[in-house]
């Protein structure tokens, strides 16, 4: 029977609670059920399994990215770029599952499919346009992975290197300069990203 005031909504935000908390290898039926307090077995109502879980996490988090592929293609992809960042550190845990698992629900293939055909009318192919989809999204996988501060897996931030500043100068200065700081990780990926959209362009193209 299903549970009144229980949706798809709601048990992909618990599954998301559950995620931030504890991560997404803790994710099971058995818990979702716990924590949303049903059985597992009232779950499939509302998902089938525990995969479309996952598929549902993965495109609520496309959800919250801007993707408006309007006016000259590196701006929007910048644009994206910039929100998919967001999204991630505000949910840092999903990392390893938008690094590994390909989107596959209707409303994340209608997003990508949009990127998709802007990019070929800018004088990519198909699997180009792929491509520089799939390249920036994995840069900013990337990035925020190392932003967030900690390996999957790890609870505490990573320590920050002692530089020796006679034998290191350079490292020792970037260091006093704010490294590691969110400034400096905004910077390093502004940087970054100006110059992968510069090189990315139809290998047929001018």
């Amino acid at each position: 029977m299903k549970r009144v005031g229980l949706s798809r909504e709601k048990v992909l935000q618990a599954a998301l609670d559950l995620v931030d908390r504890e991560g997404v290898a803790a994710l099971s039926m058995r818990k979702l059920g716990r924590e949303l307090g049903v059985e597992a077995m009232t779950l499939y109502y509302y998902v089938p399994n525990k995969d479309a879980v996952l598929d549902g996490l993965v495109e609520r988090t496309l959800a919250d990215v801007e993707v408006r592929p309007e006016g000259p293609w590196r701006e929007w992809a910048r644009r994206f770029a910039g929100s998919f960042r967001a999204a991630l550190l505000a949910h840092p845990a999903l990392l390893p599952l938008l690094a590994t698992r390909p989107v596959s629900t209707p409303g994340g293939l209608d997003t990508l499919e949009r990127a998709a055909q802007a990019l070929v009318k800018e004088g990519f192919d198909a699997s180009e346009a792929l491509h520089v989809i799939t390249t920036v999204a994995t840069f900013v996988i990337g990035q925020v992975l190392a932003e967030a501060g900690r390996t999957p897996g790890h609870d505490e931030p990573e320590p920050v290197p002692d530089f020796d500043a006679e034998r290191h100068p350079v490292l020792a200065q970037a260091l006093a300069g704010g490294l590691g700081t969110p400034e400096d990780h905004r910077d390093r990926f502004d940087f970054a990203l100006d110059a992968l959209l510069a090189g990315l362009r139809p290998r047929q193209g001018p």
